[in-house]
C-alpha cells in the first residue's frame, strides 16, 4: 500500500512578496535560521509603491520572522548564503550588487559589497577554500560571461567565455574535485549547452547540449560525480563525470507537468527534490532517480527550495518558496526507509 501523501509540519507567512531564494543555518546548540530572499518591484503601481524586495530571517523555534533587512535598494533578492566559518551572510539582488552582512552584530547595512554588473537571474555560487576565504562565482556583464573572485580580498580569479555563443549564463555551480584538481565549475546557458569549465586554466572541460531549451538550475553530487538539470521541458536530465572528466548524459526523468525552477540534493546523497511551476515540490531517491513523493500545498509556482543542515538527521526539513508568497516546511524521508 502507498504512502498518504505528506503535509507540512508547518508553514511560514509574512514574506509578502514571491520567495526567489532559501537557505538554512541550523547550527548545532544555536537556534536554527531559514533566510529567505524575496521578489520586489520597486515600480509605482497605480499611484502607490508595490512590494520591495529583503531579506528575512526566520527563527524556526518560535516560527517567525527574527529580523527583516531592506537590502539591495528595493530590487528583488535572487540569492542567498551564508559561511560556515562565521556569522556572515551573503546575498545577492538585482540591482547587480552582492552584498555581505555581518549577522553578529544585527546589522542592517552592508559591510561590504561587490559590484556584478550582470541584469540576468543567474545565482552565485560559493565555494569555501580556507577558514577565512572563499571563491565568488557570478555571471558578468557580458552575456555569455562568468567571473570569479576571491573573497573577502576580492582579487580576480578567472573570466570564462565561451568560444562559440551559447546565450545568457542561466546558472552556475562552483565545487572541488578529490583528483587534485583545482576548482571546477558547471555552467548552463541559454541554448541548453552545458559546460564543465577548470576555473585555474580558464579552459572548457567539457561540453555537452543537455536540453533543447534554457537550463533553468542544475545541482551537482561532488561525491558521486552525478548531476541534474532542468529547463521548461517535461523533463530532468541527469547527468556524470567520467575519470576524464567528461560529461556523459544519463537517461531523462519524465515529468507530468512542465517547468522547472530550482533543483536540490540532500547532503546525504539520499534525496533529490525539484520545484515545479505546477505549483508541486517532487522528490526522487537520488540513487536511481525513483519518484518518492509529490508535495501539493502551495497555490502558485514553487520558485526555490532548501534542505536543512541540521547535524541530527531526524530533525533534517525541507523548505519550499512559493510565488503565493508562503514557504512550507516538510519532515520526509528522515529515518532509514528505502529512497531508490
Amino acid at each position: 500500500m502507498s504512502r498518504p501523501a505528506p503535509c507540512p509540519i508547518y508553514t511560514l507567512r509574512g514574506a509578502g512578496a514571491p520567495l526567489n531564494t532559501l537557505h538554512f543555518r541550523c547550527p548545532g546548540g544555536d537556534t536554527p535560521l531559514l533566510f529567505s530572499g524575496k521578489k520586489g518591484v520597486i515600480e509605482r503601481l497605480y499611484g502607490s509603491q508595490s512590494a520591495k524586495g529583503a531579506i528575512h530571517m526566520w527563527n524556526l523555534n518560535s516560527r517567525r520572522a527574527e529580523m527583516v533587512v531592506e537590502g539591495h535598494c528595493g530590487n528583488s533578492v535572487i540569492w542567498v548564503s551564508t559561511l560556515r566559518s562565521g556569522d556572515s551572510l551573503m546575498s545577492q539582488g538585482r540591482d547587480m550588487q552582492v552584498c555581505l552582512w555581518d549577522l553578529k552584530e544585527g546589522r542592517t547595512e552592508a559591510v561590504d559589497s561587490v559590484w556584478t554588473g550582470s541584469v540576468g537571474f543567474c545565482q552565485c555560487s560559493l565555494l569555501e577554500t580556507s577558514p577565512s576565504n572563499y571563491l565568488l562565482a557570478f555571471a558578468g556583464s557580458q552575456t555569455e560571461e562568468i567571473k570569479i573572485i576571491e573573497m573577502p580580498s576580492k582579487s580576480p580569479v578567472s573570466t570564462l567565455i565561451p568560444d562559440t555563443k551559447l546565450g545568457m549564463v542561466m546558472c552556475i555551480k562552483l565545487w572541488k574535485s578529490d583528483s587534485g584538481l583545482g576548482p571546477l565549475l558547471f555552467a548552463g546557458y541559454e541554448d541548453g549547452s552545458l559546460l564543465l569549465w577548470d576555473v585555474t586554466q580558464r579552459s572548457e572541460l567539457s561540453h555537452v547540449k543537455a536540453h533543447p531549451e534554457p537550463i533553468m538550475c542544475l545541482t551537482f553530487d561532488p561525491r558521486h560525480l552525478r548531476g541534474v538539470s532542468g529547463s521548461c521541458e517535461k523533463k530532468l536530465s541527469s547527468w556524470m563525470l567520467d575519470n576524464q572528466n567528461n560529461i556523459q548524459l544519463q537517461d531523462c526523468v519524465m515529468l507530468v507537468n512542465p517547468g522547472v525552477s530550482q533543483l536540490r540534493i540532500r547532503d546525504d546523497s539520499r534525496l533529490l527534490a525539484s520545484a515545479g511551476w505546477d505549483h508541486r515540490v517532487r522528490v526522487f531517491g537520488w540513487k536511481k532517480l525513483q519518484p518518492l513523493a509529490v508535495l501539493q500545498y502551495h497555490t502558485d509556482m514553487v520558485l526555490s527550495l532548501a534542505f536543512s543542515d541540521h547535524q541530527d538527521p531526524r530533525q533534517r526539513l525541507l523548505a519550499a518558496g512559493s510565488k503565493d508568497q508562503r514557504i512550507s516546511l516538510w519532515s520526509i524521508y528522515n529515518e532509514r526507509a528505502d529512497t531508490g
